[in-house]
């Protein structure tokens, strides 16, 4: 069956109504159809084997060595459009590269689950393409003054184009959305080793686990108080609770989320990091906090990385001009945010990936299904989404790796060559996943969540807002100031 504006080809996962396609769907569900105790090539299993293939691959040349960074490749930041141009000229070998090791892993696992390569091939490529662009935007030098965040264009950009335009049927065989989403999370998993919780220090850890889970509860229990879906709400509340966009994606495809409820979770994550761009350094600023102080409440109450970082560059930088009024090291605050946001927080998306998959499989499905709670083992692992074993054995990977360096050493060695190339194949994927939702995913799906899940993320800022301070300046105030 064919559906001439979000067409799903023959070959590909049944087709399901616009609006009501879960983020596991487009191959994952139906591939997973089969219960039993043997083992299924699976949408979920090739998606982590893609992911850990090149985890592998950039560690062999990391060990070498080498890096995978010439493959690893993002446009450079730039200026001007002629710069931007020229950058990409320079490198359209590495660009080129990419798209074939992309096309021939993403490609293979199409033809393993018997679904049309040849239309995957030609959508990919004008999905690859778009994906790189929008990476050039964000490149842009003044892309954050104007909230042009790579995650909000490529999904803008595809509600648009899906809105306006009738897709034709073979683009709709590359807008793998959950695919994407799967293979980012197994990349993920790779920055963020379990040694970071250690280098963080039990202070940063034990701040980090209460904001983590107070605010996931807040804004569980109060979407649930408007009656949204289980999912929904787990969507939001992690997305609130860690590390934004990231977050709401890996939970997403963890408990097998509506593709628009990802959409509604990654608005709202990135509409309230630009709110607190500005909020947090001026209410600092307000309240006369030191940097270091400072740093913290913005690693407990931002959403996103890169709108902590900018905020916490900024306070920084107001310290540093402020002649001696505003207490500690102007790079305190970014030491601060990194250790509370970068590695206290961020560490969580594995834990509550992990965690809510099991609750989703285990009582969720059950009771959505009216089947037993009690299933057996079998069932239960026929149930759980596998990728996200491939985010933990990533994880324990990188784990081992860094147990063989000092945090600065980390820092110095294995995060330029080794985990920053990853990060960056991470980024294409999740771009390629936001793009795919935004043109599989029409307006009036949208609309149709209205003000209730705003209402229920918004509680939780305002929670995470006042115990973030509350910790911050006085809990844990000596522990903070210490670093600065």
């Amino acid at each position: 069956m064919s559906d001439t504006r979000h067409g799903v080809p023959a070959g590909a996962a049944p087709a399901r109504r616009q609006g009501t396609q879960s983020v596991q769907g487009n191959g994952g569900a139906a591939a997973q159809s089969a219960r039993g105790n043997g083992f299924s090539l699976t949408e979920d299993w090739l998606a982590a084997g893609v992911g850990l293939l090149l985890i592998v691959i950039a560690w062999a040349l990391f060990a070498s060595g080498g890096s995978i960074k010439w493959l690893a490749v993002a446009p450079a930041k730039w200026s001007s459009i002629g710069a931007a141009v020229q950058d990409i000229g320079r490198h359209l070998p590495n660009f080129v590269a990419l798209f074939v090791v992309f096309a021939l892993l993403f490609g293979t696992s199409v033809a393993l689950l018997k679904q049309r390569v040849g239309a995957f091939l030609a959508g990919f490529a004008v999905v690859f393409v778009a994906s790189a662009l929008i990476l050039t935007l964000g490149a842009w030098v003044n892309a954050s003054r104007y909230n042009l965040e790579p995650p909000l264009v490529a999904l803008a950009l595809g509600l648009i184009v899906s809105n306006l335009f009738t897709l034709p049927a073979w683009l709709a065989a590359a807008l793998r959305v959950e695919f994407y989403i799967k293979v980012g999370i197994v990349l993920l998993g790779a920055t963020l080793p379990f040694t970071l919780l250690v280098w963080a220090g039990p202070v940063a850890v034990a701040q980090a686990s209460i904001v983590s889970l107070v605010t996931f509860f807040v804004i569980f229990f109060a979407a649930r108080g408007f009656g949204l879906d289980r999912r929904f709400a787990a969507v939001l509340g992690v997305g609130g609770a860690v590390c934004g966009v990231s977050a709401a994606i890996a939970i997403a495809g963890a408990v097998r989320a509506k593709r628009e409820q990802a959409s509604v979770a990654i608005t709202l994550v990135v509409l309230w990091a630009i709110v607190m761009i500005f909020v947090l350094p001026f209410a600092s600023r307000s309240l006369g906090l030191s940097t270091a102080i400072a740093g913290a409440w913005i690693g407990t109450s931002e959403f996103a990385d890169a709108a902590g970082i900018a905020a916490a560059q900024a306070y920084g930088d107001f310290a540093r001009h402020a002649g001696g009024a505003i207490a500690g090291a102007p790079d305190a605050a970014l030491q601060s945010f990194t250790l509370m946001k970068v590695v206290g927080r961020d560490i969580w998306i594995g834990i509550w990936a992990f965690v809510l998959a099991i609750v989703a499989t285990t009582r969720w499905e059950a009771q959505d299904s009216g089947v037993n709670a009690r299933a057996n083992a079998g069932e239960i692992w026929a149930r759980f989404p596998k990728f996200v074993i491939g985010f933990v054995i990533a994880s324990a990977l990188v784990t081992w790796i860094a147990s063989h360096y000092s945090l600065a050493d980390y820092r110095k060695v294995v995060t330029p060559d080794f985990v920053a190339p990853i990060t960056v194949l991470r980024t294409w994927a999740f771009t390629f996943c936001f793009l795919s939702i935004g043109l599989t995913t029409r307006f009036r799906s949208l609309a149709a969540t209205g003000v209730k899940p705003f209402l229920a993320f918004t509680a939780g800022v305002v929670v995470n807002i006042a115990i973030g301070y509350v910790l911050s300046a006085h809990v844990f105030a000596s522990y903070w100031n210490s670093l600065g």
